[in-house]
């Protein structure tokens, strides 16, 4: 006889036993260095910020709008496969433990982020409402807890609609009611708080009935779904080693491709050129990366006041940039035609090494305007000169040993 939680207690065994193999690659000792330091920076200007903050800043809506989009995103890991569309779809009515299992550590595996969040504004909180007795955040933090298990049983629910735009109006209308439930928490408007409260009971309640109306689960929908969020985590884990259940993405962005290779010439030692510069611009792994790691060093860089600091985290987004491209030489590693391209590999090495460069340096002018835009030139000259000296080592001294 087919016993479901037998048969998710073996699938989840799979499923952490593959995450765990890449996870100790995507961890590895740089970016926990990288980490370490980003918590130490983050820590210690966090708790300088709040020794002056403002009495007018809105404390209320930045956490009323973290919560709610935090409960709102509650998506339920099925852990299904492919052939599970052949297989199972004809024990669907035993697969209830199955499911059921599923939220449970769909919930579990979503429940660090609630804490770490938490934790995270709470001497914000703290910092903004010193006056209020008893531990209000703490019952929020149980509130919240409340929220991401209904939004999970909702989103459950949801995954038996097959209409896309229902789904999405639903999400809309959930979101902005859990915004607003944990804004009005946070101000102190308990009213208002439990009015939205019973809206969102409402909507649970019609969201129940609505899929009791349903005729049985879209098992695409579920695949779909968890497929999506594995090949997410497979790009990341792609970034550190060689990932063979990877999709690869590809887009056409036919006016960057013509802008970054206008200028190769029509050579045969130039080919590799033209192949990394189109696989970065198009390929959904590298190009999204890049421009993140960009916007999010400027951000620290601008709000960064010392200058020392704000140099250190210029070189560190360098070198998490240049460490995560040189994925890139590996990506067309199962192409065999490049084996038979007319091409010195010698070519191919310093194609890789020479688009790093480029990008370090484009990375370094970016930062150094960061620099020019707040008046600090003398940081500018600083940035553009640490930049360009740790590109040269860290390419020269690290990168061309790995790629040669």
């Amino acid at each position: 006889m087919f016993d479901s939680h037998a048969f998710y207690k073996k699938r989840l065994s799979m499923h952490i036993k593959e995450l765990s193999r890449y996870m100790r690659y995507i961890f590895n000792g740089h970016i926990a260095f990288a980490i370490l330091f980003f918590i130490a920076a983050i820590a210690y200007y966090y708790q300088a910020w709040l020794a002056q903050l403002p009495e007018d800043f809105p404390t209320a809506i930045i956490i009323g709008l973290a919560f709610g989009l935090l409960v709102s995103y509650s998506p339920v890991r099925t852990l299904l496969k492919e052939p599970d569309l052949v297989f199972l779809i004809a024990a669907e009515e035993k697969m209830r433990s199955y499911f059921r299992n599923s939220i449970i550590y769909s919930f579990v595996i979503q429940l660090y982020l609630i804490l770490l969040i938490a934790a995270a504004f709470g001497p914000l909180y703290t910092a903004s409402f010193p006056d209020r007795e008893g531990n209000p955040y703490l019952l929020t933090i149980v509130i919240l807890l409340f929220f991401k298990v209904a939004n999970l049983f909702v989103n459950w629910w949801m995954y038996k609609i097959r209409e896309k735009s229902s789904r999405r109006i639903e999400l809309l209308i959930r979101t902005v009611i859990n915004v607003l439930v944990f804004y009005f928490i946070i101000a102190g408007e308990m009213v208002f708080a439990g009015i939205m409260t019973v809206l969102f009971a409402v909507l649970f309640l019609y969201d129940y009935s609505l899929s009791r109306k349903q005729q049985g689960i879209l098992w695409d929908l579920l695949l779909e779904k968890d497929q999506n969020r594995m090949q997410s985590f497979y790009r990341i884990a792609n970034m550190f080693s060689d990932v063979p259940h990877i999709k690869s993405r590809v887009s056409k962005r036919q006016w960057l491709v013509s802008l970054v290779t206008r200028n190769i010439p029509f050579e045969n030692r130039h080919s590799f050129d033209y192949l990394y510069r189109i696989t970065f611009v198009r390929s959904g792994d590298y190009l999204g990366m890049y421009f993140r790691l960009i916007v999010i060093g400027g951000i620290f860089i601008y709000v960064i006041p010392n200058l020392w600091i704000k140099l250190l985290f210029v070189i560190l987004f360098i070198y998490l940039s240049s460490f995560q491209m040189m994925a890139l030489y590996q990506h067309h590693r199962t192409v065999m035609w490049l084996d038979i391209y007319p091409v010195d590999m010698k070519d191919r090495s310093t194609a890789m090494l020479k688009m790093i460069y480029q990008l370090s340096i484009l990375q370094t002018i970016l930062f150094a305007m960061i620099f020019l835009f707040t008046q600090a030139y003398l940081g500018a000259l600083l940035a553009l000169i640490a930049g360009t000296l740790f590109t040269v080592i860290f390419v020269n001294g690290y990168v061309k040993k790995k790629l040669l």
